[in-house]
């Protein structure tokens, strides 16, 4: 009896011990934090730096934004890049992706001018960080063109192309050196469509289902210039090139079939119109994207289609132009075909779309509207995009919760969120998705855009009443420390919310 009883606490113990290994992440995987340039740098004309796009809008609508603040200090990580890098050490993390500003590099948008206090500052933050080991992954654009260049039409502009792979060719040969990832753009569907159309991001123009397609064209174009002036030039750094695109998960609303077409022109219209052309074995725009569009442009009296063709040579160009697939995720939304449909303006984008959309109601919400947890998300968006396009290496590039300003430190619904996330990578990865890093939106509060600063995204909270601009770590951050040391989900963890205090990680 007492053979058997040892030999049953053994099974359980080995079975324990093999879920449990299963369930790791693969000692490699890269576990990091992300942040935007304008939205935590500050320093908005300091040593040199051009006016931008979220500059020029803030400064002369600043009703736009909801609490009627800007980015001009921000976390003032301009002034506090140290503080951001021993912070990076606390938490362990692997990687930190950041972005740098176009205007605080080329003031004017174009590479004749260069800055270098802008140069040396991002050279300062490269270089502290691999002092300690933490990989910089850096984008190139995260949404702050430089306002000179939006004066020329900015990405509606066919030379924009041009001026971006200028731009890149001035990163690369600054910061190649020492940085192995690049991604080119930063969710292409945020520059157009709420830029462009939706009123909802900088420069805050409405061009009336016209722009949001030309900048489409004009943006996959300047993304695969970067690329290749990289895989020619500069492949001899040994980095990767990739771009981060939007992939929120867009479901049917029902199972009927009119549901599952209108959920496939969702995700068409959201992130397909981007994807496609770049990771596409055929490349070019989305079939039944291109059609709809063709047939509302006739249908409105244009002689040709709103959505600008590619040329073959276009599409080999833009054709597998990437290393890596940048996944930004954060929720899910499904679509039906008669439910929830708005009258949009004529011509629009939405109105091209003649989708309706919802959020599912029973999904626990965060302080941002749009954004609510949804179990298994991830699992459905990277499986969905492996099957797609061949099983690409992915980065997930952001993934995060909004709480309220008040909130305090004891955020236990973010620790509830991104232990769901990690369960959800954990399935895609048993499903072989070739899933290689994960990146926390973010890793420390920040101006979210038109929201202000009424959304706290942030590992560490900024005390924005303090001129030092302090930072203290969250209850998440002793958590997601702790996944990172681990590689596993412990949900028994609880760290002491009395002595909040983190030892560096490095």
């Amino acid at each position: 009896m007492k053979l058997l009883l040892i030999l049953s606490v053994l099974v359980v113990a080995c079975h324990g011990s093999t879920v449990k290994q299963q369930r790791r992440f693969p000692d490699d995987f890269i576990f990091g934090a992300a942040t935007a340039s304008y939205q935590i740098e500050g320093g908005w004309d300091a040593d040199g730096k051009g006016e931008n796009i979220w500059d020029h809008l803030v400064h002369n609508n600043p009703t736009v934004v909801q609490d009627l603040t800007t980015g001009d200090v921000a976390a003032d990580s301009y002034h506090n890049y140290k503080r951001d890098v021993e912070m990076m050490r606390e938490l362990g993390l692997d990687a930190y992706r950041f972005s740098i500003s176009w205007a605080r590099i080329l003031p004017t948008g174009m590479a004749n001018e260069i800055n270098p206090a802008g140069i040396a500052y991002y050279n300062n933050l490269i270089n502290e960080m691999l002092t300690y080991n933490i990989q910089p992954m850096v984008t190139l654009y995260h949404w702050d063109l430089p306002q000179k260049l939006q004066e020329l039409g900015g990405f509606m502009n066919p030379l924009f192309s041009d001026w971006f792979e200028d731009y890149a060719r001035v990163v690369f040969e600054n910061f190649g050196d020492r940085v192995k990832m690049f991604i080119t753009f930063n969710e292409p569907r945020e520059i157009c469509f709420e830029g462009l159309e939706d009123l909802n991001k900088a420069p805050y123009l409405n061009t009336s289902g016209v722009g949001v397609y030309l900048c489409a064209k004009h943006l996959v174009v300047a993304h695969a210039k970067a690329y290749h002036l990289y895989d020619k030039e500069f492949r001899t750094q040994e980095g990767q090139c990739g771009i981060t695109i939007s992939v929120n998960w867009f479901g049917p609303a029902t199972d009927s079939e009119e549901d599952q077409v209108a959920a496939e022109l969702m995700r068409q219209f959201q992130w397909g119109l981007y994807a496609e052309p770049i990771f596409s074995a055929e490349g070019g725009w989305p079939k039944e994207l291109s059609e709809t569009i063709a047939a509302k442009s006739a249908a409105q009296g244009f002689s040709r289609s709103r959505l600008p063709e590619f040329t073959e040579e276009e599409k080999a160009f833009v054709r597998g132009s990437y290393d890596f697939f940048g996944v930004n995720h954060y929720t899910t939304v499904l679509a039906s075909a008669t439910e929830h449909k708005e009258v949009y303006a004529v011509p629009s984008m939405m109105d091209d779309l003649d989708v309706g959309y919802f959020w599912p109601e029973e999904n626990p919400a965060s302080a941002s509207p749009w954004l609510k947890l949804a179990p298994n998300s991830i699992y459905y968006a990277l499986t969905h995009l492996k099957e797609k396009y061949n099983n690409p290496v992915i980065y997930i590039t952001e993934n995060g919760w909004a709480t309220l300003p008040d909130s305090g430190l004891i955020d236990d619904d973010r620790i509830t969120y991104y232990r769901s996330s990690m369960e959800s990578m954990l399935n895609a990865l048993d499903d072989g998705v070739n899933l290689k890093g994960y990146m926390v939106w973010s890793l420390l509060d920040n101006m979210e855009w038109l929201e202000g600063y009424v959304a706290c995204f942030g590992l560490y909270r900024v005390d924005y009443q303090d001129p030092a601009r302090t930072r203290t770590p969250r209850k998440s951050a002793f958590v997601y420390k702790h996944i990172i040391k681990n590689r596993f989900v412990d949900y028994e963890y609880e760290p002491d919310t009395m002595t909040m205090t983190i030892d560096e990680g490095h």
